[in-house]
């Protein structure tokens, strides 16, 4: 945060004590941010944080920035990135996943209620779509059972690494990618302040 001895983390108490004087930056995909997201987050995806770095550190020099996702890898992952490049900001500890857990709730626009899905979820999904793809078709041909193995093989890595190749990919697709006009009007309000 600004002073340079303020934790690199905030648990959630410290953030919901602290939610109108921080801005909150939500790094999470689009259709992640719909479900739900601590209340008066903006919307700026991980693969578009570098994009932003100037507006970023204009709306830091003004405020204390405290970056938040799912779990808090990913916003962890975006407190390094932004303190490579000068900006000093905190991460949600447990994410909205901690924030929900101790009752505090989520912002919910209603155009999005129940469509979208976590990505953690999408994860999920296609991993059980392609290793069971993989099971079936490989009763026809074996060589389809690589699928199924090629999954477990990335999962294993995935929690050996603490990174999610899978989910990565997934962040590209459409629904998961920022409407257009959504990353301009977070930018514009990192400028406004």
């Amino acid at each position: 945060m600004s002073n340079p001895r303020s934790p690199r983390a905030l648990d959630v108490h410290q953030a919901h004590a602290r939610l109108n004087e921080l801005i909150v930056l939500d790094v999470r995909t689009p259709a992640e941010y719909a479900g739900g997201h601590l209340p008066g987050a903006l919307n700026l995806p991980l693969d578009h944080l570098t994009r932003a770095l100037p507006d970023i550190r204009g709306a830091a020099e003004r405020g204390d920035v405290l970056v938040v996702c799912a779990s808090g890898n990913r916003s962890a992952k975006a407190c390094g990135t932004l303190a490579e490049h000068g900006v000093t900001a905190a991460t949600l500890t447990g994410g909205t996943m901690a924030w929900t857990d101790s009752g505090h709730s989520l912002h919910h626009p209603e155009a999005s209620a129940g469509r979208t899905w976590g990505m953690e979820r999408q994860v999920r999904f296609t991993a059980g779509a392609v290793v069971l793809t993989g099971l079936t078709l490989g009763r026809l041909r074996p060589a389809f059972r690589l699928a199924s193995a090629g999954v477990a093989g990335g999962l294993v890595f995935s929690a050996l690494t603490d990174t999610c190749g899978m989910a990565a990919l997934l962040a590209r697709l459409p629904h998961n990618r920022p409407r257009r006009g959504a990353l301009e009007t977070t930018l514009a309000a990192l400028r406004a302040g």
